[in-house]
């Protein structure tokens, strides 16, 4: 059965709306000497500041994504977050009382760290889902219209559908993100059972396959691309089905 972005990519596809043969990327704005974004991308645990980087709460993993890729493109993201230096050793913080922060973890980093990491969360959501209910997350063309206010460095993106029960449609989609990231450029990716559900982002290459920061669990995993076409994303997505990439144009 084709979930519901399948159906409305299907759609697209016999009204004859595009088909690209291939992807443009833009050229890729070289990060900054001594840059230090978020994301690691080492598979396994994302931390800063003895922090978790995961999503605040169910309805932010599309918040949790934009704030990386912001961070990614943007030093002034990554300033904001860590807020005003402190020398000498870390220090020890609570945050809600589920984010503690081990000593010494990052003496660059003010304590308030994870305050100000969720708060930013919850900040990206609102601005992102102007106009849609937050408690059912975020549209695609929310995160895309969230970039391009805020974060012009990032580039453009754009909303791609995806009918997995379609294999060109998938090797195709697959094809795209692949350029992408082999200049660069993170990929966020919605995923879900029928309907859409979850935020992720591919953020590089990784043995044959790509790199993906899965904010619910705060971790950067591998996965084989081929998994989308087989319809079994669910061990390390969370959910078995892609509905759509936000691609970099």
């Amino acid at each position: 059965m084709r979930t519901v972005c399948g159906m409305a990519r299907r759609v697209q596809l016999l009204v004859g709306i595009w088909r690209p043969a291939a992807v443009p990327v833009a050229a890729v704005r070289p990060l900054a000497a001594g840059r230090s974004p978020l994301l690691s991308g080492r598979i396994g645990d994302q931390r800063r500041a003895g922090v978790q980087l995961d999503q605040v709460d169910r309805t932010t993993c599309g918040s949790a994504v934009l704030v990386a890729l912001a961070a990614w493109a943007d030093p002034a993201e990554v300033r904001r977050l860590d807020g005003p230096s402190v020398d000498g050793p870390g220090r020890r913080e609570a945050v809600g009382g589920a984010r503690a922060v081990a000593a010494g973890a990052a003496p660059a980093v003010s304590a308030g760290f994870g305050m100000r990491y969720d708060a930013r969360q919850k900040q990206v959501h609102r601005e992102s889902a102007r106009f849609w209910p937050r408690a059912l997350g975020t549209l695609p063309w929310g995160m895309v219209g969230w970039l391009r206010r805020n974060v012009a460095s990032a580039g453009p993106y754009r909303v791609r559908l995806v009918d997995d029960r379609d294999a060109r449609d998938v090797t195709d989609v697959i094809a795209a993100i692949g350029v992408a990231l082999r200049v660069g450029r993170p990929v966020p990716l919605l995923v879900g059972p029928l309907v859409p559900r979850h935020y992720v982002m591919a953020v590089g290459l990784h043995e044959g396959g790509w790199k993906v920061y899965e904010p619910t669990s705060g971790q950067i995993r591998a996965l084989d691309p081929a998994l989308i076409g087989r319809r079994t994303l669910a061990r390390i997505l969370g959910f078995d089905r892609l509905h759509a990439a936000l691609l970099p144009s």
